[in-house]
């Protein structure tokens, strides 16, 4: 069982990862050689590694804590509920499903083919490369590795370099659990990661920014490989004249806060109905007491900023509107207080990019309306939250915007449920995943049609008589 150490101490510095002597080709040819002997396709085998990968999670659990806490003092309990914890649940998932997924399924054929069967069959892609990202190295690595392997995929994972020590405690724990014929971890950085893409992938699952996403897209188009992107943006929140604020600003605070806001779903900014900008500002700074107390600094349930080159990043942000509450700094241990910023400009810095900590910016509207048309002239954005008891106003903000996914009165939730598909749109990404979503991504649905020898009419077959014509344009 793992203890609560102090987040006052900074994330430990790590050596960064590589993969000493890195033969990439050799490495892809190897896993090839494993999947064209057909070493990944049976349901067994699919199994045995997603109970391995489950007993790793269970069993190694206090290691991948300890290496959570040192990349990005993640407390215990979001280190478990976000990246350990929700990846056992998508292991059940599978596990629970993958004789249904994996069924090949019969569909009806027209009556110009018959007579004929027709079935459509998963089958696995082949080799697949999956690239994450640091924020939740955990999850973000191997919830989408579950997926390639329930559709029968051998699996390169490359960690992000950044989140050093999981990237370390991933390399070490997975070959000792899982296949290691089918299975392979590559650390490293930029030149290993390069190294990756020159190979030909089958599919390549990338999760980062859109810079590195379009570095991916163009490796991968030179032989044509598909991609799943899980990019990012500045995901809204409106909040209606009808919401509960007390239930609007807590949920806010939590999804903002949570991971020191380096959440690709985190709520970016708020759109708040002008006459409830100033009972909203009140809320907030609330629910930050709540959560981490008078000293957010001292508090064991704030996490810290991954890096120098994001604290200061971040730090220069904080001049693009009025600080209500948070600004405060610790360069050495990385801290950046819970910070809500009020008269900001829609086209100051904070505006510009993905915030990415723990920085909220408030904005006043006049109306829903407002809110939309604010909403609508950026990149469509990865997640968009919306509070308001009155239904049209939620309808209103569904059928007239457009993103990756919506949560309704409450902010993240959505990435929770393995019913429902994770993905981007437009500069957000392109793909989803998660529960029988992410089976679909990395299978190929072969589509089989069987016709019997007789009866064979001549109705296809030349030569075109005006007869043939006639029955052709009545049956087709």
């Amino acid at each position: 069982m793992t203890t609560t150490l102090p987040t006052q101490d900074a994330p430990t510095p790590a050596t960064p990862p590589a993969t000493p002597d890195l033969d990439a080709a050799a490495l892809v040819a190897r896993l090839r050689g494993a999947f064209d002997a057909r070493r990944t396709r049976p349901l067994d085998w699919r199994r045995a590694q997603l109970k391995a990968m489950r007993k790793m999670l269970t069993e190694r659990e206090s290691e991948l804590q300890d290496a959570l806490r040192a990349d990005l003092a993640k407390p215990p309990l979001e280190a478990y509920g976000t990246d350990i914890g929700f990846t056992i649940n998508e292991i059940d998932v599978a596990l629970k499903h993958l004789r249904s997924w994996t069924r090949t399924r019969r569909v009806s054929t027209p009556l110009s083919t018959k007579p004929a069967k027709g079935r459509v069959m998963p089958e696995p892609l082949g080799v697949v490369l999956v690239i994450a990202p640091w924020n939740y190295p955990v999850q973000l690595a191997l919830a989408p590795m579950i997926g390639a392997i329930a559709a029968g995929n051998a699996v390169v994972l490359k960690p992000s370099e950044v989140s050093a020590h999981t990237s370390n405690a991933l390399a070490h724990l997975l070959p000792e659990y899982l296949d290691r014929e089918a299975i392979a971890v590559v650390e490293g950085g930029v030149a290993e990661t390069k190294a990756l893409l020159d190979e030909r992938f089958d599919h390549i699952f990338y999760t980062g920014n859109g810079k590195v996403g379009r570095v991916v897209m163009e490796a991968a188009s030179r032989h044509l490989t598909p991609v799943t992107l899980e990019l990012g943006g500045k995901s809204p929140v409106i909040v209606d004249e009808s919401a509960d604020l007390d239930v609007a600003a807590r949920r806010i605070a939590w999804g903002k806060f949570l991971n020191a806001g380096q959440t690709c779903i985190a709520p970016d900014y708020v759109l708040v109905a002008r006459g409830k900008e100033d009972h909203f500002i009140e809320l907030v700074p609330r629910s930050i007491f709540d959560f981490y107390g008078n000293e957010p600094q001292e508090s064991p349930d704030f996490a810290r900023i991954i890096d120098d080159k994001h604290f200061k990043r971040l730090t220069g942000l904080l001049d693009s509107g009025e600080a209500v509450v948070g600004g405060e700094r610790d360069e050495a241990t990385r801290y950046l207080a819970p910070t809500v910023l009020r008269g900001v400009a829609p086209d100051s810095p904070v505006m510009e990019d993905e915030i990415f900590g723990p920085i909220l910016p408030v904005i006043p509207v006049d109306d829903v309306d407002e809110a939309i048309r604010f909403v609508n002239q950026r990149d469509k954005p990865l997640a968009l939250y919306v509070f308001a008891n009155d239904k049209g106003i939620t309808d209103k903000v569904l059928e007239r915007t457009s993103s990756g996914g919506v949560c309704v009165n409450a902010t993240l939730f959505h990435v929770a449920a393995p019913t429902l598909p994770f993905g981007g749109v437009g500069e957000s990404g392109m793909g989803s995943y998660h529960g029988r979503q992410s089976f679909e991504t990395f299978s190929h649905f072969k589509a089989v049609m069987k016709k019997a020898n007789k009866p064979d009419p001549d109705l296809a077959y030349p030569p075109y008589t005006e007869k043939k014509d006639k029955l052709v344009r009545r049956f087709l």
